[in-house]
C-alpha cells in the first residue's frame, strides 16, 4: 500500500500537495481554503457560500455557460462546497485535459467578475436552496439542533445565510469578503492522479500571486444542552439526539468513530438491530460524529411515526445506556474496525478521494497521515477505550434533542428522555 505525496510551500504561504498515481489516467484537483461560515460576522451570514456560487458565474475571460461547456467538452467534472470551516473548489478530468481543468479552476478562483446581475440571479438560486433545505426534514432537524447547542456562536448559523443577510450583499461586498478571507496561508492546492511537471509549474506560477496572510482563528465554541422542536406537516417525525464529543483534532476521534459504528453505523449496529429489526419502530436509524476545530458532537438520527415515537426514544436511550454501562464485545469492535479500515483502503482507489484526503488533512493538521497510520490508529483502539469514552460522553444531563414534524413541546420531549 505504497503512498507518497510531495508538498511545496510557496513564499506567500500557499501549500501545494501532489500525489502521483502511475496506474491511472485521471487527475483530481482541488483548491482548499481554510475559511467557512464560522468565520463570518452575523451580518455576513451566508457570504462564504455565496462566494462559492459566484465563482461559477463567469470570469473576465469566460462566461458561466463557457465554463460549463468547456468542462463538458472534455468529459470533466467540477464542483464546490462550503462547510462551517472550509471551502473547496474541485474537479476531475482525464490526464490529457488536466491543463484545461487547472486553467478553469484558477480562472474562477482569481478572475471571477461578481457582476451585479449575476449576484441578483444567484441570490435567487440560494433562496431556493434555503427553501429546499426547509422542505427536507432530515436537514432541517440537524440544522436546528446545531443552532441550539451552539447558540451565540457562529457555528450556530446556517451556512446558506438568511434572506435578510443575503439581501444586503452585492458584488463589491462579496469581493471584499473574499479578499479578506482567501489568504495564501489558508490555501492548499491538492492534486492526485496522473500529471506532469508542467502542471505543477503552472500551479506554482498562478498561486504565487496570492497575497500573504492567513485566516484568523474563529471564536471558540462550547456545547450547551438544548431541546428544540419545530411543527411541520409531514408524515414522519424526525428526531436528532446529541451529546458533546471531541474535536476532529483530538486523538480520540478514532475511538469515537468506532463507537459510532458499533452503536449506529450499519445494518449490524445495535440501534439498527434493536429499533428496526427487533422492534419494527422505524425504517432508518443511525449515529454520527461531527467534529470541528475545537468541539464536536456525537449524534443519533431517526425518523418514525408519531405513534412509535415514545417507544423509539426509550429504546434508543436504552441502547446508549447499555453501551455506556456494559461496554462492547471484542467481536463488535473487530467488525467495526474492519468496516472503517475497508473504507480507508477503498478510498485509495479513487483519485477524488485521495485528493480530498490531501487537502482536508493538510488544512486540519498540516500533514497527511498515511493509510497505514490511520489503520494503525484504529487497530490501537481497545474495548476499554470504547467504554471509557462512552461513559464520558453519554451523560444524560448533556443530552440534546431536535424534533421536526407533528411534534409536542420541548418539555414533553425532556420528560420522555429522563433517566
Amino acid at each position: 500500500m505504497l503512498e507518497t505525496y510531495e508538498k511545496i510551500t510557496l513564499d506567500n504561504g500557499v501549500r501545494i500537495l501532489f500525489e502521483k498515481i502511475p496506474y491511472v489516467r485521471s487527475a483530481s484537483a482541488g483548491i482548499w481554503v481554510g475559511t467557512g461560515s464560522r468565520n463570518e460576522k452575523a451580518h455576513e451570514c451566508g457570504a462564504a457560500h455565496f462566494i462559492e456560487h459566484m465563482l461559477f458565474k463567469g470570469t473576465s475571460t469566460r462566461t458561466s455557460a463557457e465554463i460549463a461547456e468547456q468542462m463538458d467538452a472534455i468529459g470533466g467534472q467540477t464542483n464546490a462546497f462550503t462547510s462551517k470551516e472550509q471551502t473547496c473548489f474541485y474537479g476531475k478530468v482525464l490526464d490529457t485535459h488536466l491543463d484545461i481543468l487547472l486553467d478553469v479552476l484558477s480562472d474562477m478562483f482569481f478572475e471571477s467578475c461578481f457582476s451585479e446581475s449575476d449576484v441578483i440571479s444567484e441570490r435567487g438560486v440560494i433562496l431556493e436552496e434555503i427553501d429546499m433545505y426547509k422542505d427536507t426534514p432530515e436537514d432541517l432537524v440537524s440544522e436546528r439542533l446545531f443552532s441550539a447547542i451552539y447558540k451565540g456562536n457562529p457555528l450556530s448559523r446556517s451556512i446558506l445565510g438568511t434572506p435578510a443577510t443575503l439581501g444586503r450583499m452585492n458584488g463589491g461586498l462579496l469581493k471584499s469578503y473574499m479578499s479578506r478571507h482567501y489568504l495564501a496561508g489558508s490555501v492548499v492546492f491538492a492534486l492526485s492522479g496522473s500529471f506532469s511537471e508542467d502542471n505543477i509549474a503552472y500551479i506554482k506560477d498562478r498561486f504565487s500571486e496570492m497575497k500573504p496572510g492567513a485566516e484568523s482563528v474563529a471564536k471558540a465554541a462550547a456545547y450547551q444542552p438544548s431541546f428544540t422542536v419545530k411543527k411541520k406537516k409531514i408524515e414522519q417525525n424526525h428526531l436528532c439526539f446529541a451529546f458533546p464529543a471531541c474535536s476532529f483534532r483530538d486523538d480520540r476521534r478514532y475511538a469515537f468513530q468506532l463507537l459510532s459504528s458499533i452503536l449506529g453505523g450499519g445494518m449490524s449496529s445495535r440501534l439498527f438491530q434493536t429499533l428496526r429489526e427487533k422492534l419494527g419502530l422505524c425504517y432508518s436509524v443511525y449515529s454520527f460524529v461531527a467534529g470541528h476545530n475545537d468541539t464536536g458532537v456525537f449524534g443519533i438520527s431517526t425518523a418514525l411515526g408519531q405513534e412509535t415515537e415514545k417507544a423509539a426514544i426509550s429504546a434508543i436511550l436504552d441502547e446508549v445506556e447499555k453501551l455506556r454501562d456494559s461496554g462492547v464485545a471484542e467481536e463488535e469492535l473487530i467488525r467495526a474496525r474492519e468496516q472503517v479500515k475497508a473504507n480507508v483502503i477503498l478510498g485509495l482507489e479513487s483519485t477524488s478521494a485521495r485528493m480530498h484526503r490531501l487537502g482536508k488533512n493538510e488544512l486540519c493538521f498540516g500533514s497527511v497521515p498515511s493509510a497505514e497510520d490511520i489503520i494503525r490508529a484504529y487497530n490501537a483502539v481497545t474495548c476499554e477505550d470504547i467504554i471509557g469514552i462512552a461513559r464520558e460522553t453519554f451523560d444524560f444531563s448533556d443530552l440534546s434533542l431536535s424534533a421536526v414534524g407533528k411534534v409536542g413541546t420541548a418539555e414533553e420531549y425532556r420528560s420522555m428522555t429522563l433517566r
